[in-house]
């Protein structure tokens, strides 16, 4: 399936990721080559969670990258709008608050989170700058924000042989071991077109945000944007 396609209704989304939630994780870490655990840790060093502080982490899927911050003594939410990835997530984990949720209207009053995060799930929102405008406004004043989210390699020689993989090898590969390997020919397009580092830093600075910081991973395969209420 593919991103125009499923751009014509969100809800494909939705039940895209429902598909995939049973081996999300492990197609995740093959596809990564690993390097999905080392990002995950930088997104924590990132925002930096303190004990007894509450925390959101929005797309959160099955809680992968949610029970990192309950072992450092942070309340942590990990909010999703795939009731599969909930379910797979609770059977697991199921000390974790588990929460269903649209990244556009998200069902949490204003300033209530110290920190919110979001890792490879902004471009899965159907309206990235308004989930950028709602975690602002579930942010209490001073809070962090951490976004991870898949972005333009900065070798230009590299990023062509990026992009080759993205739309070649990594549909041939999960087909190999996702649930729903499908659901990859969206996921590599989504990525495609995702805006580069700057793009993004200008997107989170309309939706309210300030003091954009940027990271970036694995030579800009992945970037972190930080910035504060």
């Amino acid at each position: 399936m593919t991103r125009a396609e499923l751009d014509k209704d969100p809800h494909d989304v939705r039940r895209m990721f429902d598909a995939v939630a049973r081996r999300y994780d492990l197609t995740n870490d093959v596809l990564s080559m690993g390097q999905d655990r080392r990002w995950r840790k930088d997104v924590i060093r990132a925002v930096d969670p303190q004990p007894g502080e509450l925390v959101l982490d929005l797309a959160a899927g099955t809680g992968t990258s949610s029970q990192p911050f309950a072992d450092l003594g942070a309340t942590v939410v990990p909010c999703d709008f795939s009731i599969g990835m909930l379910q797979v997530g609770k059977k697991a984990k199921p000390h974790l608050p588990f929460t269903a949720g649209d990244g556009t209207k998200l069902p949490f009053a204003d300033n209530t989170f110290d920190a919110v995060t979001i890792s490879f799930g902004l471009r899965n929102i159907v309206d990235p700058k308004a989930g950028l405008r709602e975690l602002r406004r579930v942010t209490r004043p001073g809070g962090r924000l951490v976004v991870c989210e898949f972005s333009h390699p900065t070798n230009k020689p590299f990023r062509t042989v990026y992009m080759e993989y993205l739309m070649k090898a990594l549909p041939a590969i999960a087909r190999t071991v996702s649930s729903a390997p499908d659901a990859y020919v969206y996921l590599a397009e989504s990525i495609r077109a995702w805006p580069d580092q700057q793009g993004l830093a200008r997107w989170i600075a309309e939706a309210g945000w300030g003091g954009c910081e940027i990271r970036n991973l694995s030579g800009g395969i992945v970037a972190l944007h930080r910035a504060t209420a």
